[in-house]
């Protein structure tokens, strides 16, 4: 799978640098036929069968008599059938991990790091299908793809949610700003934007998404990890301990002992790199691998001369300047010369590595993730 070249149409002609310094985390922008690239659309009965699969995570939200209703995947085709003929959304997550051009539409956004790129919902809407009017509080690129719907946009979020409802809607919304999207017109929203679509006639919206983790999250993630990488010397003693007569009362003394033995947990920021490179790198809960049929060696070595190989759509492979990192593993290459690194960070950044002669080292341990299911030659899909 090659790698596809950025089209500045995406942008709306805008470079990178220009949106990222007028737009980005900043205001909204509108972008006409921003994208339209696609070799088939994934209609209606296609995601329904994404929907179907208990790997992949999906809902679906309906909207009737004023009230919502919000059900989780995996569902029946019995279920789906049911289904009216408006006022219904169907939404599929991490779309990029199933589909190779979902996930050539996705990597056009390595302008920006893969530790904040996130993946490809799908939604489904016929006429009047929607989620209501919420924010999301990451930055969002909403792709119309087939169909008409109407986007209706304010800065103003501060009217709280419906407290009784099953999702995330706006009490009270006043739009500032309305379009209607055609096919491959895209609405990029800042994060906290608040928006409100409307399926006109039947079709999709494909949402890129971006990782914005909670300062909660990473603190309670991050003193997970420590526990795996910390030891620490030492234990209490008090050899010059005195009677008490309140044997119940915590004394200043066994405080003052613990907090100094607390304050050797400490980290620098070539920790707080393992950290990241380990957490932003894992696959979600609900991902796995296909392990089957890998080649043997001499196939495998075959195929990466004559073709190259390709990551797995659902795999993510990071790095830093001293450690890589593969699907939440720090990747163990200590017989790594400069051409054998300077290949694996061309594997992360293109997702690609073109067939040619490499050591035999770095094919040993590609094949070892070519069992895993992690990569594949670039003839497969």
């Amino acid at each position: 799978m090659p790698k596809t070249p950025f089209d500045s149409a995406l942008l709306g002609n805008l470079t990178p640098e220009q949106f990222l310094s007028e737009y980005w985390q900043k205001k909204p922008l509108l972008i006409r036929q921003a994208w339209t690239h696609f070799p088939e659309l994934i209609d209606l009965a296609r995601l329904a069968e994404f929907a179907q699969r208990d790997d992949v995570e999906s809902r679906l939200i309906e909207h009737q008599n004023g009230r919502w209703k919000l059900e989780h995947g995996p569902f029946s085709q019995q279920r789906l059938n049911r289904l009216p003929e408006s006022d219904w959304t169907i939404l599929v997550q991490n779309v990029n991990h199933l589909v190779p051009h979902i996930a050539d539409y996705l990597y056009q956004f390595n302008f920006l790091p893969y530790t904040r790129l996130d993946d490809v919902m799908i939604s489904y809407a016929p006429p009047g299908g929607t989620v209501g009017p919420h924010y999301d509080s990451y930055d969002v690129f909403l792709l119309q793809v087939g169909g008409q719907k109407r986007w209706q946009i304010s800065s103003d979020d501060a009217s709280g949610f419906i407290e009784d409802a099953p999702i995330r809607v706006l009490k009270d919304f006043n739009p500032e700003q309305e379009w209607i999207l055609e096919h491959g017109d895209m609405l990029y929203l800042p994060p906290k934007y608040a928006h409100y679509g409307v399926a006109l006639t039947p079709g999709m919206t494909y949402s890129v998404g971006f990782r914005a983790p909670k300062t909660q999250e990473m603190a309670t993630k991050f003193l997970e990890f420590l526990q795996d990488e910390i030891c620490l010397n030492g234990m209490y003693s008090d050899p010059d301990a005195k009677p008490t007569s309140t044997p119940a009362r915590i004394d200043d003394a066994f405080v003052a002992q613990i907090s100094q033995m607390l304050q050797q947990v400490k980290w620098d920021d070539n920790i707080v790199r393992q950290f990241i490179g380990r957490y932003f790198s894992e696959p979600k809960p609900h991902v796995f691998f296909d392990h089957a049929a890998p080649l043997e060696f001499d196939g495998f070595a075959e195929a990466l001369g004559e073709y190259g190989i390709r990551l797995d759509l659902k795999s993510q492979m990071i790095y830093s300047d001293e450690a890589l990192f593969i699907n939440g593993e720090l990747i163990e290459f200590d017989d790594a010369s400069p051409a054998d690194l300077t290949a694996l960070r061309q594997l992360a950044d293109d997702r690609t590595l073109p067939a040619a002669q490499y050591s035999d080292e770095l094919i040993d341990l590609l094949y070892t993730y070519h069992e895993y299911g992690y990569l594949h030659p670039a003839t497969e899909q």
